[in-house]
């Protein structure tokens, strides 16, 4: 449960240095996630390949997510977000040394799991120093412009680089070089996240909780609300899993340039931040059920139009309603979380939720990626997750307190 807190909450240029330290890790990650999956297809690669890629992303935080939240719960902000900055360097420089299809496996891992690690320990730097659920909702609305943003810059600047370095280079657009030039464009984000958070202020440890790491985490699965909360959270995810997966697949399809893909992701990004943008103007009117819900209905009716859309400008429509309605969910979860769990263990519950989404992140860009290379395609694909989240909305409505 949230206990009240000594400090007098995170003040407004020290959360600004933490959300832009967080949008610049996870943009290296989304160019990459963009960058990576176009590469490999102009590789001759298959849609399986691809899923397998993106899967990659995931894997380490399955396993790495719940130790990292310990890790930071014992050692605060800096020591975590150092390590992933160098994860997240190395990652971006292998794939613009050696851009073949294995190398951009590894770097993919050391990409997902950089982001993780660095995610978990600035999420719980933020909800610890909130002093009560009102202030968790406008701290994580500002936090969660931190994704949204960077899933625009990402995707935006990699398939502009992609497109026009090889032709500043002597060659022709989309090829290697450009993708090369992308993936060093991309190592420098996360030094910037170091740049940003090296003079954060460390809080003081909370106090450690008795048992094991097993024991502690079968602890917060025994709640009913933590486990409707991440079966919620683990549903709305897949759908930004779909997206990201399905777009570059549907857009080298219909021929589209790698920046009208990335634009249409591009898009979908803008809406989130956008929303999260009023979200803190109007937290004291939101109730966390009643948001999760509601995103849950409209991102069902999103997919279910979605393959249908004929043009570039269709799909970027469909982008934007699907960014808002998925661009309020991370606040109200992170809200709710931190509400439910003790502050000694804020960090495993963090990397709980981040071990669930993954988790479905490892295996559902696989079965798109078998279900997009058969007759069902795509579409199929769309209107099973959209029916799951339409039929799963009941369970957001009975994390009401």
């Amino acid at each position: 449960m949230t206990e009240a807190h000594p400090d007098e909450g995170p003040g407004a240029w020290p959360l600004v240095r933490l959300v832009l330290g967080q949008v610049c890790v996870h943009a290296a990650m989304t160019g990459m996630r963009m960058a990576a999956p176009l590469l490999a297809l102009s590789q001759g690669r298959s849609a399986l390949s691809v899923g397998m890629l993106l899967a990659l992303f995931s894997l380490t935080q399955v396993f790495l997510a719940i130790p990292a939240g310990r890790f930071a719960d014992r050692h605060g902000l800096k020591r975590p977000v150092g390590w992933a900055v160098a994860a997240a360097v190395l990652g971006a420089v292998l794939a613009a040394l050696w851009p073949r299809f294995e190398v951009l496996c590894v770097s993919a891992l050391l990409m997902g799991s950089a982001t993780g690690a660095a995610s978990i320990a600035l999420q719980r730097q933020v909800g610890r120093a909130a002093r009560d659920a009102l202030e968790l909702k406008r701290v994580f609305s500002w936090l969660a412009i931190g994704p949204a943003v960077s899933n625009f810059i990402g995707p935006v600047l990699a398939g502009l680089v992609i497109d026009y370095a090889g032709v500043w280079m002597g060659g022709a657009a989309g090829d290697t070089n450009g993708f090369r030039a992308a993936f060093a464009l991309l190592a420098v984000f996360p030094l910037m996240t170091w740049f940003w958070i090296r003079h954060a202020q460390e809080l003081p440890p909370a106090p450690v909780q008795p048992g094991t790491a097993l024991r502690q985490v079968l602890d917060l699965l025994k709640q009913r609300q933590m486990r409707r909360l991440l079966v919620v959270n683990w549903l709305l995810a897949s759908c930004w899993d779909v997206h990201t997966f399905v777009v570059p697949v549907l857009g080298h399809e219909r021929a589209y340039s790698a920046s009208v893909i990335g634009t249409v992701l591009g898009s979908f990004a803008i809406a989130a931040a956008c929303v999260r943008l009023l979200m803190p103007l109007v937290a004291a009117h939101l109730r966390e059920w009643v948001v999760l819900s509601v995103a849950m209905a409209v991102t069902a009716a999103v997919f279910l139009v979605y393959p249908l859309m004929p043009s570039a400008w269709a799909m970027g429509l469909c982008s934007v309603v699907l960014g808002l309605a998925l661009g309020s969910v991370q606040p109200m979860v992170m809200s709710t979380l931190h509400q439910i769990t003790p502050h000694a263990q804020h960090g495993q519950a963090l990397g709980l939720r981040l071990m669930s989404i993954n988790l479905s992140s490892v295996v559902m860009p696989v079965l798109f990626g078998t279900a997009a290379g058969t007759v069902v395609g795509v579409t199929m694909v769309f209107w099973t997750v959209g029916a799951a989240v339409g039929l799963g909305a009941h369970l957001a409505w009975k994390i009401r307190p």
